[in-house]
């Protein structure tokens, strides 16, 4: 059977997949000393989220509406990324492979996940590498009461020139992705539960009746 596609690519995936990868770091500093203490002491975690892309066009910023949802990981390699909004579709990992489930098209892509996850900057949640391995970090300030670090990618071939990472109160709060393009992609995240007790199967993805199932590697 033919896959069915969108019209348009799924800006808000391919942010996300190159928003998967990263971690611990061990510099001095009031967000990355936060971040750090996050990492030693989250194993698993669940919340909600929110994301907008934000672009210049004509000397003016245009927002898109925003996408809303809910997550659950637990490290490494294990996750479930949900939107709710505007449509429904479903990131998953169980630490082997990443399925990506749209539901208004009832198909699914399947993807070797350290292939689909690379050096990107996404581990922050989900992941275990080295961040230092892949990024010149740095502290970036204080807004809005929440202290910020700059993630600069070591690769040339990447496609996001830095990463902003908020901390408050010792928890990721935003993030923002700007690529070489002049578009970011903000994310805030809210109710964040760390640890929480998890079922053992939770991550096992149940493929949906008669979905179209694409394989990448």
């Amino acid at each position: 059977m033919p896959s069915k596609l969108r019209q348009e690519p799924d800006v808000k995936i391919r942010y996300l997949l190159a928003w998967l990868l990263c971690l611990p770091l061990w510099a001095q500093g009031a967000a990355l000393e936060q971040f750090r203490q996050f990492v030693a002491a989250t194993k698993s975690a669940r919340g909600e989220f929110s994301q907008r892309m934000v672009k210049e066009e004509g000397g003016k910023l245009h927002t898109s509406a925003a996408s809303v949802g809910n997550f659950l990981f637990a490290r490494p390699g294990k996750f479930i990324w949900a939107y709710q909004k505007p449509y429904e579709q479903i990131l998953q990992a169980d630490g082997d492979k990443l399925y990506i489930y749209d539901k208004d098209l009832n198909q699914v892509t399947v993807r070797t996940l350290g292939n689909a996850l690379g050096s990107s900057p996404a581990a922050i949640l989900f992941g275990s590498n080295d961040l230092e391995k892949n990024f010149t970090l740095s502290e970036a300030g204080t807004r809005d009461g929440i202290e910020w670090l700059q993630a600069i990618p070591k690769a040339k071939d990447t496609q996001f020139e830095k990463i902003g990472i908020g901390m408050k109160d010792g928890l990721p709060v935003a993030m923002e992705l700007r690529d070489s393009f002049g578009q970011v992609s903000l994310l805030s995240f809210a109710k964040f539960e760390k640890n929480p007790s998890l079922p053992s199967g939770q991550f096992k993805f149940v493929m949906p009746k008669g979905a179209d199932v694409l394989q990448q590697p």
